[in-house]
């Protein structure tokens, strides 16, 4: 097995270049046999198998850096270097991360998780290589998918004002830019890129400019000429204009033609742009068929591609999706929204049910968010249904362009506190504190995904801007009233009375709170449970009646603890003369949540069931 003799990229570079076809294939199946286990991003992965073995075999990391965008490429990287023996703890509890991580690995040049980062990146370094008299290369790998994103293109911008030696991969796996992908057009990328043709183009410009009269006008038709044929081969007119010079479109899969193209690449002045084609889930028939259920799964059967049957509750997302298309059915002014996420959100249904109000702005959250206010500005309810994690992007969208014209955009976001697996890039657990303090936004969190139903019914009838927040994974299997009701807004429940404390909760963790209050009664401790339904307006009578009742709160959440729901309680007392009052928060402490299950994420932090129980414990004894 040649997989097996490899530790690090200096033993890949020990091969022959007629071996790493059967290399590849081996990866494939380490691949298949590992992820098929654990789970993961497999198609985008099973597809850069051949373009990240010709990277790490004319490169040479880390002192060449390959900066990869989001990182759901990278799994083949991470075997040369180093973590074949340990990738199959990617993605769990102590293991190694899904995503290339500086602290993990040397070989790592740039830690990544959200999408469009490796252009601007990448450029950073070139810049910093170039101010150290470096000569070393920097290779930014970015999917098409990420180059929607709007700071990709003013990478490609600065990257092409401050021509640099710097060289951009465009791995396309899905959007069709082009055709052309055959033996002309790959023999035209590979002499482009050679030496002999940019001197030949070099001493060519200086023999034109220096004839006496209309040298000059050669040589303006020499290069409109040059545009042309170029123009016809290729679909690199936009990066051309933004001062990269492109090659391609090239076969993903052929290595000799990549070894070729990179190795003149690495001799190559100024930027650069590669257009490499590849196949989403390349080798394995189930996932070139559906790619888009092979982005990221779960556990599955190898010979048939299939997960196994699951029994459980439908999913806050599942149940977003159909309570969003019910209303919509209702009023003809709610639109909805997503940023490369109609599954992951939950809007399939929605694009499905009623497509002509349905609309995938990319990868771009900034734009959908704006986008959304424009519409608000004219009359329509817009759903902007968004990941709390990639919601951050949109931050100043939510102030300038919703909040501060008190515009009635629903701002929707799953995956809202720890969502497992995929780790610190990925958990949605800011939200509450970066966005509480916008005047004018009406924040809610369901206890379940009944109150989720009831909640996403009075965000549409308000007349200004809404976030809501709701976890990954499943429900809690409650019934589902049929008839939706408007809830009064900033106003809390209380579910449990008690006489020596009041557990205050919101979203996910008002269960395990009101379980927790169960538990503490048979130990003699009398808890009562606010579910506080609002993070923005706060329900001052019921928490500051329990606070004035008990004397002792304890807030839970799952958020940051700077800034989040129990710093807002905090305030609410201070500002109400109560600062008397005993206070504990739990929430998420002042560090990076690596991955792990959800479980076990919210056991460590102490804000499951048993983690509250002993908090009580102790705060009663303080």
């Amino acid at each position: 097995m040649l997989l097996e003799t490899i530790q690090s990229p200096v033993d890949l570079k020990l091969l022959s270049a007629d071996q790493l076809p059967a290399l590849a294939e081996e990866i494939r199946a380490f691949l298949l046999a590992t992820v098929s286990e654990t789970g993961g991003h497999l198609g985008s992965n099973l597809g850069a198998v051949e373009l990240t073995l010709a990277l790490h075999y004319c490169f040479t990391t880390p002192q060449d850096k390959i900066v990869w965008d989001v990182g759901h490429q990278a799994y083949t990287h991470k075997i040369l270097t180093g973590r074949r023996e340990r990738f199959n703890t990617q993605r769990q509890y102590k293991g190694i991360s899904g995503f290339p991580k500086r602290s993990e690995s040397a070989h790592d040049a740039f830690g990544v998780g959200h999408a469009s980062t490796s252009i601007s990146a990448g450029l950073g370094m070139a810049v910093a290589d170039a101010l150290d008299h470096k000569k070393n290369n920097v290779i930014a790998v970015i999917g098409d998918g990420s180059l929607t994103g709007g700071i990709a293109f003013e990478g490609l911008n600065q990257a092409g004002h401050l021509k640099k030696n710097f060289i951009v991969v465009l791995n396309d796996n899905e959007m069709s830019i082009s055709k052309n992908v055959g033996a002309f057009s790959a023999f035209v990328s590979r002499k482009m890129t050679t030496r002999h043709f940019r001197e030949l183009k070099k001493e060519m410009k200086e023999l034109l400019t220096n004839i006496p009269a209309f040298g000059k006008d050669i040589l303006k038709f020499a290069r409109r000429a040059e545009n042309s044929l170029k123009g016809f081969l290729t679909p690199g007119a936009l990066f051309e204009a933004l001062g990269f010079d492109y090659i391609g479109p090239i076969d993903g899969h052929d290595l000799p033609n990549l070894l070729e193209v990179f190795n003149n690449a690495r001799e190559f002045d100024g930027p650069l742009l590669i257009h490499v084609m590849t196949t989403k889930g390349k080798g394995y028939l189930p996932a070139e068929e559906t790619p888009d259920k092979f982005h990221g799964v779960g556990a599955f059967d190898l010979s048939t591609g299939k997960a196994p049957a699951k029994v459980a509750s439908l999913s806050y997302t599942e149940v977003f999706g159909r309570t969003l298309v019910d209303l919509a059915n209702e009023d003809p002014k709610i639109v909805a929204i997503t940023a490369a996420m109609p599954d992951g959100t939950g809007l399939n249904y929605f694009a499905e049910a009623i497509p002509e109000r349905f609309f995938d702005v990319g990868i771009a959250e900034q734009h959908g968010i704006c986008f959304a206010a424009g519409l608000a500005a004219d009359g329509f309810k817009p759903v902007a249904a968004i990941y709390s994690s990639f919601m951050q992007r949109a931050y100043d969208q939510v102030f300038h362009d919703i909040c501060l014209q008190n515009l009635p955009v629903v701002i929707a976001m799953d995956r809202a506190g720890l969502v497992g697996d995929d780790g610190p890039t990925h958990h949605g657990v800011f939200d509450l504190s970066f966005l509480r303090h916008l005047p004018g936004l009406t924040f809610m969190a369901p206890k379940d995904e009944n109150e989720l139903r009831h909640m996403l019914k009075t965000a549409l009838q308000l007349n200004g801007p809404v976030a809501l927040r709701y976890p990954r994974g499943a429900g809690y299997g409650v019934p589902l009233d049929k008839k939706m009701q408007a809830l009064p807004i900033g106003k809390g429940e209380l579910l449990r009375e008690g006489m020596d404390l009041t557990l205050v909760a919101i979203g996910s963790t008002v269960m395990p709170a009101f379980k927790a209050a169960e538990r503490l009664a048979e130990e003699g401790i009398s808890a009562g449970v606010i579910n506080a339904r609002f993070i923005k307006p706060l329900d001052m009578d019921l928490i500051l009646g329990q606070a004035r009742a008990t004397g002792r709160l304890i807030t839970v959440e799952e958020n940051a603890l700077q800034g989040g729901f129990g710093s807002a309680v905090l305030e609410l007392l201070h500002d109400n003369g109560l600062s008397h009052v005993k206070v504990k928060r739990l929430g998420i402490p002042d560090l990076y949540i690596e991955q792990g299950s959800q479980a076990q994420l919210r056991k460590d932090v102490g804000i499951d069931t048993d983690g509250i129980v002993m908090a009580t414990q102790a705060f009663m004894q303080s």
